[in-house]
């Protein structure tokens, strides 16, 4: 059996991914109190029509959940295939989307004294170790329900050859950098594709944009030492056990030359065996501004 302990911040939409994990053929469990994960799970496992797979809920509303779930992990992983997956949303978000709602966080219910930002900072605090032993983080801030499900889905398929996934994201620095990246490269240092006129209204995904990008020898020679870096780095990654390995590409509106370098290392390491994805988090974004500059 595999299990996916299913994570993170209040309100960065665990309940939604259950029932997609729900649709995908998943046993689903909600709010099972944290350190009855392994017993739940011994249970589980002698009854003849076992489940294949199996995902169950940690949050806030388990007192010690920190140092709980780490112990049981340790003992869950003894019995099955198990990972965790961590959902993380911007401060801004949550409380935008719990203002929405009008529901209380979790914390406010045992505690009355706080107030809802106090308790999404507490809750960040309680829960970052957990959030560092994570296989799986995905940020859910920018993702529509479609997007979550396609994250969703490369979370939950089958490796090739057991191998780690690579997301390579493009993002925008004036947006902020993804919560959820494990490495950064900046690459706003290369010529901007932006200031030529034919080129400013597409982005990487045009062939134009990634000739003219790739055409330039700065751009050359740092392609080479990101891909070098990735190439040592890579094998202990997996060395220790990691999932999935999320690499942000920034530029100044994660348009171009962002974009460019995503889909690039993608295909390459992609020729390498790996199992791979290209993602463009701010693209959207920066069309809707120029859209609104020219209109």
């Amino acid at each position: 059996m595999k299990l996916l302990i299913v994570t993170g911040m209040s309100g960065s939409g665990k309940s939604k991914a259950m029932k997609m994990l729900e649709d995908n053929g998943y046993y689903c469990m909600d709010n099972l109190p944290t350190k009855l994960f392994s017993h739940f799970v011994n249970m589980m496992m002698q009854m003849d029509d076992l489940p294949k797979y199996m995902a169950i809920t940690a949050d806030a509303r388990n007192p010690h959940i920190a140092e709980e779930l780490t112990g049981e992990i340790e003992e869950l992983r003894k019995m099955v295939e198990a990972k965790i997956l961590y959902l993380d949303s911007e401060d801004g978000i949550l409380l935008k989307r719990y203002k929405e709602t009008r529901r209380l966080h979790p914390l406010m219910v045992f505690d009355s004294k706080l107030d809802l930002k106090a308790a999404i900072a507490e809750e960040r605090h309680q829960l970052e170790s957990i959030r560092q032993i994570s296989d799986y983080i995905i940020d859910t801030s920018e993702l529509s329900t479609a997007e979550l499900r396609q994250k969703l889905l490369q979370v939950i398929s089958n490796d090739a050859d057991g191998r780690m996934k690579l997301n390579f994201v493009a993002f925008g620095y004036k947006y902020g950098i993804p919560a959820d990246a494990d490495l950064v490269f900046d690459v706003r240092c290369l010529p901007n594709p932006f200031y030529r006129p034919e080129l400013k209204n597409l982005t990487g995904m045009d062939k134009e944009v990634r000739d003219y990008v790739m055409a330039q020898s700065e751009s050359q020679a740092l392609y080479k030492r990101i891909v070098d870096y990735l190439e040592c780095t890579l094998p202990m990654y997996e060395k220790e056990g990691k999932a999935q390995l999320v690499v942000g590409l920034g530029c100044t509106g994660g348009q171009h030359r962002s974009l460019t370098f995503a889909i690039l290392l993608s295909e390459y390491f992609e020729k390498q065996g790996y199992v791979t994805q290209k993602w463009s988090r701010d693209k959207n974004k920066n069309v809707a501004e120029i859209k609104q500059r020219e209109g």
